[in-house]
């Protein structure tokens, strides 16, 4: 067979296949729009949206078969195909979590095989909102700087280790050891909050078995709860002990990182967008930018050796507030996690569904002396606050 008779016999494959998938989505739109659809119609729906996925994959991987025969026509050699990027396999069971989760979105929830539920609803593991990650990723994540616990009930308390301040004893050799002081915890209480947002999703979306309902809700829901994890951890490190900086007292600023905190925390500014352009225009003595640029890609920018997150005025205050947290974050703010990201449908009148995005968490003050709220002022002179 030579070359151009392959190519339109796979043309000819992709033809009936196309026939195929719009007879399958033309009977799976006349089920999913009928609200007295039975559960056997529910469950050849979702065998249908099965089968329509599996089409658009083989027609696929014709077209790049066409593509290959065409550049070899033209004497180039195609180039290889990067391999598919695995997707984790539910445990038990041979199907992926991603169609399991979709499946469910394109049914509405009526079909719920291969999830995992911990209550009415379905929860969207954190390890497959991997494609809208990249989207959002110039938005400072804050709840991935802070510390973390995996909370099992609705509240309780969080025992943090207070930072060591007594030594070891001299003793002579062979003498009994000498009691040392014990380990002092402070416990922090907790009490997990509910956060839900709305998610539209059209009914043409849900029947088109092509689109990756996945995809679309696993974004919407993650920029909601970056929001929302971020405006909750913003309110905490407004209320630390407060300093202030005057004009371009830089002087001001290492008198806060290098004696107004203790030298054994790891030291972050978390900075508004005012207070990050009020550094990025810092000099020192010789007219040269303090502001040192990241070596790698995807470090954060740092100034006197320190890395900075930036985020928006209104998280510290209102626009044109230049306020700043310095201080270690890891030990100032703790985040009990109860729950990531689940969704559930909700009826409304429109044409159309919304599907509701719930996250339960609570964040709460861990080391109060780990940090400060800093403020920069317009005028001349060091006005820093001593405490």
């Amino acid at each position: 067979m030579t070359i151009d008779e392959m190519i339109r016999s796979l043309q000819a494959k992709n033809k009936e296949k196309l026939e195929r998938k719009t007879k399958l989505q033309t009977e799976m739109r006349s089920i999913l729009e009928n609200d007295k659809a039975t559960d056997e119609e529910m469950e050849r729906a979702d065998k249908q949206a099965a089968e329509v996925r599996k089409l658009v994959d083989e027609i696929e991987a014709n077209n790049k078969k066409i593509k290959d025969y065409e550049a070899a026509k033209r004497g180039n050699d195609p180039k290889p195909e990067p391999k598919p990027t695995k997707i984790r396999k539910l445990d038990g069971g041979n199907t992926e979590l991603r169609d399991a989760l979709n499946a469910y979105l394109h049914t509405k929830g009526a079909t719920r095989d291969g999830l995992k539920s911990p209550d009415a609803d379905v929860t969207i593991p954190e390890d497959i909102v991997y494609n809208p990650e990249n989207e959002v990723k110039t938005v400072t994540d804050l709840s991935k700087l802070v510390q973390h616990f995996k909370a099992n009930t609705a509240a309780g308390k969080y025992p943090i280790l207070k930072r060591a301040t007594a030594g070891l004893i001299p003793v002579d050799e062979l003498e009994k050891n000498p009691d040392l002081a014990k380990p002092e915890f402070k416990k922090v209480s907790w009490e997990v909050k509910t956060y839900r947002g709305a998610i539209p999703v059209s009914n043409e979306a849900i029947a088109d078995s092509a689109v990756d309902l996945l995809g679309i809700v696993s974004r919407n829901a993650l920029e909601q709860k970056i929001n929302t994890t971020n405006a909750a951890i913003a309110d905490k490190i407004k209320g630390f002990t407060a300093k202030s900086i005057a004009g371009d007292a830089v002087d001001d600023l290492k008198h806060i990182v290098n004696v107004d905190l203790d030298p054994a925390y790891q030291k972050v500014i978390i900075a508004s967008q005012s207070f990050y352009n009020w550094l990025d225009t810092l000099k020192d003595k010789d007219g040269r930018y303090l502001l040192q640029q990241p070596i790698v890609d995807g470090s954060p920018v740092r100034v006197i050796g320190i890395p900075i997150y930036v985020i928006e005025d209104e998280l510290l205050g209102k626009a044109g507030d230049a306020n700043a947290f310095i201080g270690d974050i890891q030990r100032a703010v703790v985040m009990a996690d109860r729950l990531d990201i689940q969704v559930r449908w909700v009826d409304n009148e429109i044409f159309g569904q919304y599907l509701q995005a719930a996250t339960r968490f609570d964040v709460e003050v861990a080391d109060e002396k780990a940090g400060y709220f800093v403020t920069q002022s317009s005028g001349s002179g060091s006005s820093t606050k001593k405490s």
